[in-house]
Parts: C-alpha cells; sequence; structure tokens
C-alpha cells in the first residue's frame, strides 16, 4: 500500500473496484504524502482532510452497492479558481483570502457527481495572472524537480501537486498557456481544451474570451479520464457550447500516427530565446513521431510576431474589466476604517491586489478607455481574427501543428525577468487562447540541469480526441512521462 500513488488513473480505478484498496485507504495515503512533502513543495492552499475522507466513505459506499461509476473514489486536487462550497476559494490573492464560495463550479460540481474525493485546492498566480505561481499571495509554489526552481503557472499548484505525487489528477486553467506551460517546466501531460468544451461556470474569470479549464496528469490516458468527467455543455455557461464530448478514454488509439501530418511552423523554431536543448528535444520527439509513422510538413504561420502584442492588449483588458467587481462592497478583501467611498475603492484594491494584477488592469483599463479603445482594444480583435485565419488555413494541409510549449524549461524562483521578459515566454501558447483552439502539452526528454521539456501539439477545433490519442500512443513508444522527480519517489 506504499506506492498506490505510483499507479495510473486506470489501475487507481481497477483496484478500487476490485476492492484491492479502498477509496479512504486510497485518500488517507494522498493525505500522508501532502502532510510529510507538502511542506517542501507548497503546492496546497488549502487541504481538506475531513471533507475528502468524507467523500471516500461515500464513495466507498458505492463502490459496496456497485452503484459506482468509473472513476468513483478517485482524488484530485482542484486549483485554487473554481469555486468550491464550504471551502475556500482564493484564486492566489489576498482580495479572497476570507472568501467561501457558496456554490461549487460546473467542474468542481461534475467530479462529485463522478465520485471524485477533493483533497484540497492547490496555488496558482494570483488570477492566473503569470507563468511562475510567483504572484501567489501564499507561499511560491516549487518545481519539485528542483526546489529552487518555479513550477510554472498560473496552473504551478496543480503542476506541482501532480509532479510530487500529492494527487494523482489535478484541474487547471489556460488562458494563455496556464495549463500548457507548467505541464512543460513539471514533465507533465496537460490539455488545454477548445474554448467552451469545458463550463466556465464558477470558474473566477481572468479574460473571459480565452479562459478554458482543463486536466493536468501524468499521461494523456489520465487526463482522458478527466476528460470525460468534465467536458460537455452547460446551461449555466453562455460560452459553453452545446455539442457532445467525445469519450476521450475510448478514443485513446482512435486515431493512427501514420500518415498523420504534422505542421512544423518555420516561424517557431526560429524565434529568439529558444533555448538549444529545448529545441533539441522537441525535434527528436518530432523524429520519433516520423519513424511511429506520421508525416512531418513545414508551414508558414506569418502572424506569430503579433501574438504577444495582441494578447497583453485582450487579456488586460477584459481583466480591468472583470476584476472591477472586487470593489470591496460585497465580498473580499476590505481596507480598514476608510473616510469615504472612494478611499474604500482605492485601498481595498490596492491592498487587495498584487502588483502583476495592478499592472495588467491598468494596461487593460488604458486600451479601453475613451480615444484609445479603437486605436488599442478593437485593433487587437481585428489581428486576432488574422491569427485564427492563419491557423485555420494552415490546418487546410495539416491535422495537427507541433511546437515547443516554452521557449525555455523552468526558470529560477526569483529570477529577475522584467514583466516584457516573462510575457515573451507565452509566444508559443497565447496565439492557441486567442484562436480558441485546443492544444496539448506531452512531456519529451530533459535538458542538461535534468529540468522537462514538453512539446506542444495544436489541433484543430473539437480534437481533444486526436490529440491524447497521438500524445498516448507516443507515450508507449517512450517513457519519458512515467519519470519522477526525486521528491515524488518518497513513501509516506
Amino acid at each position: 500500500m506504499t506506492d498506490l500513488h505510483r499507479l495510473s488513473i486506470r489501475e487507481l480505478a481497477e483496484g478500487l473496484k476490485t476492492a484491492q484498496f479502498s477509496s479512504r485507504e486510497l485518500t488517507q495515503h494522498y493525505l500522508n504524502r501532502i502532510a510529510k512533502i507538502d511542506s517542501h513543495v507548497h503546492s496546497f492552499v488549502t487541504i481538506s482532510p475531513e471533507l475528502a475522507l468524507a467523500e471516500a466513505d461515500a464513495a466507498d459506499g458505492l463502490l459496496k452497492s456497485g452503484m459506482a461509476g468509473l472513476m468513483t473514489g478517485i482524488p484530485l486536487a482542484h486549483k485554487d479558481i473554481f469555486c468550491t462550497k464550504g471551502i475556500k476559494t482564493t484564486a492566489g490573492s489576498k482580495m479572497l483570502d476570507n472568501f467561501i464560495s457558496p456554490y461549487d463550479a460546473t467542474v468542481v460540481a461534475k467530479g462529485k457527481e463522478a465520485g471524485l474525493v477533493t483533497l484540497g485546492k492547490v496555488n496558482m498566480d494570483e488570477f492566473a495572472m503569470g507563468s511562475t505561481s510567483e504572484s501567489s499571495y501564499y507561499e511560491t509554489t516549487r518545481n519539485p524537480w528542483a526546489l529552487d526552481h518555479v513550477p510554472g503557472g498560473s496552473s504551478g499548484g496543480s503542476a506541482a501537486a501532480v509532479a510530487a505525487d500529492l494527487a494523482p489528477i489535478a484541474t487547471g486553467t489556460d488562458t494563455g498557456g496556464s495549463i500548457r506551460q507548467p505541464a512543460s517546466f513539471c514533465g507533465l501531460t496537460g490539455l488545454k481544451p477548445t474554448y467552451g468544451r469545458v463550463s466556465r461556470f464558477g470558474m473566477i474569470a481572468y479574460a473571459s474570451s480565452l479562459d478554458q479549464g482543463g486536466p493536468i496528469a501524468r499521461s494523456a490516458e489520465d487526463c482522458a479520464y478527466l476528460m470525460n468527467v468534465i467536458a460537455g455543455h452547460d446551461a449555466k455557461d453562455s460560452t459553453s457550447v452545446n455539442k457532445e464530448a467525445d469519450d476521450y478514454v475510448a478514443n485513446l488509439n482512435g486515431t493512427s500516427v501514420k500518415g498523420l501530418r504534422i505542421g512544423i511552423p518555420k516561424q517557431y523554431f526560429n524565434v529568439a530565446g529558444l533555448d538549444a536543448d529545448v529545441k533539441a528535444r522537441v525535434e527528436e520527439s518530432l523524429k520519433k513521431l516520423e519513424e511511429m509513422g506520421a508525416i512531418l510538413v513545414e508551414i508558414d504561420l506569418n502572424m506569430t510576431e503579433a501574438y504577444v502584442p495582441t494578447y497583453y492588449l485582450i487579456a488586460p483588458a477584459e481583466a480591468s474589466s472583470n476584476l472591477s467587481r472586487f470593489d470591496g462592497v460585497r465580498y473580499g478583501y476590505r481596507c480598514e476604517n476608510p473616510v469615504d467611498l472612494m478611499d474604500l475603492y482605492k485601498r481595498s484594491r490596492s491592498e487587495g491586489f498584487g502588483p502583476e494584477v495592478q499592472r495588467r488592469i491598468l494596461i487593460g483599463t488604458y486600451a479601453l478607455s475613451a480615444g484609445y479603445y479603437d486605436a488599442y482594444y478593437v485593433k487587437a480583435q481585428k489581428v486576432r481574427r488574422l491569427i485564427q485565419q492563419d491557423f485555420l488555413k494552415a490546418f487546410e494541409s495539416v491535422d495537427v501543428i507541433a511546437a515547443p510549449s516554452a521557449p525555455t524549461t523552468a526558470y529560477k524562483i526569483g529570477a529577475s525577468l522584467d514583466p516584457v521578459e516573462m510575457y515573451l515566454g507565452d509566444i508559443y501558447t497565447i496565439a492557441v487562447n486567442l484562436a480558441g483552439l485546443p492544444a496539448i502539452n506531452a512531456p519529451v526528454g530533459f535538458d542538461k540541469d535534468n529540468l522537462p521539456v514538453g512539446l506542444q501539439l495544436i489541433g484543430n477545433y473539437w480534437s481533444e480526441s486526436q490529440l491524447l490519442s497521438v500524445v498516448h500512443q507516443y507515450q508507449q513508444a517512450t517513457d519519458w512521462h512515467s519519470k519522477r522527480a526525486a521528491i515524488a519517489e518518497e513513501n509516506a
């Protein structure tokens, strides 16, 4: 029973079904690991042992009665951006440090319906704004592969928890790479679904036209199991698409790699700042896919230089609008002894928001202000359409597009990245959100410092099954996804 954390979701489900262990034993195993290991990693903001064990006992009842579903009794961690009834939901911010949601996000509710057990809430960049998890109000989460490095962001806590084997799966959100980049930095598989595939109801908004929830796990197979739970239409979310979700687990071998046309954008492999080790590992993974029968096709994505400026106008503009609700009046942080309403607004927001969030609110408010709206925001939306068309043209000749997930491996904690440098690190991920496309990260090796490198595959709309299937077959032929950081090998 000491190695339950080394089992895949399929193996855990089989073990629960055949009573090799109970959900309570499995949940307690993970709670023990969190108690022993998370003081080094700092992935959790809130641990909920009483709730977890109560949910595990309920799952055991269903398992005994034969009423259990495929995922009943399996623990998971939720990114602290999903509202959870009765548990603190902070979005990594002082602004929400005292907020206990009165309802569950749809993703959380679907997890409960499926019998999943909530271990707790994991850390993130404040309001999902950042690529390192260092902008969190709470302790900086550390990368299990190297504790003096960041796990990526904004879903850094989700990636760190899975990479340290403190949870078998975790939910994340991706507004500009926040599932794929931390998955890359922590040697995991992470899927950003098509916009509208997973409900945003109860997910605290950063940029509403870009945000999308998805799974972070060790393998494509594990991601598919969680996608089967969280994907699907939700009437509570006006941007949720009324299109039946696939059976992602059943489709894991549904796409043949033989004959698959993989687009290689030449602009992506000539980006200044692309680390030589990252480039080499990604090219080796593409060579492997070619050996498996894929066809590599060089393509042009001519709008590459427009990605960063377009994203960093649209996302902050939407953030400035979404975050205006945090005003110190209804809920969340409120300054002490305000002298009048204006003082209440000013001090509650300046004391409650961290510097990165304040920076993006100011950029967004400027872009939306009279006299600048047409020059900046409207123009960025027009360029966004051109970026989308650039991808759609490419998909006329290829099935998927390959790229690094990030130009480098994980940064050191406290690395003196100025904001623009940090934003440029999102070059390979943000266009996918601007276009609303699905994309997946797969671990493909390590750099000279033994830090993980990720390959990103981008698909056409609604091609999550195809992406999971291609990565699943790659993972049958390689073992990068099964490599573990030293800290994950500790028994509890």
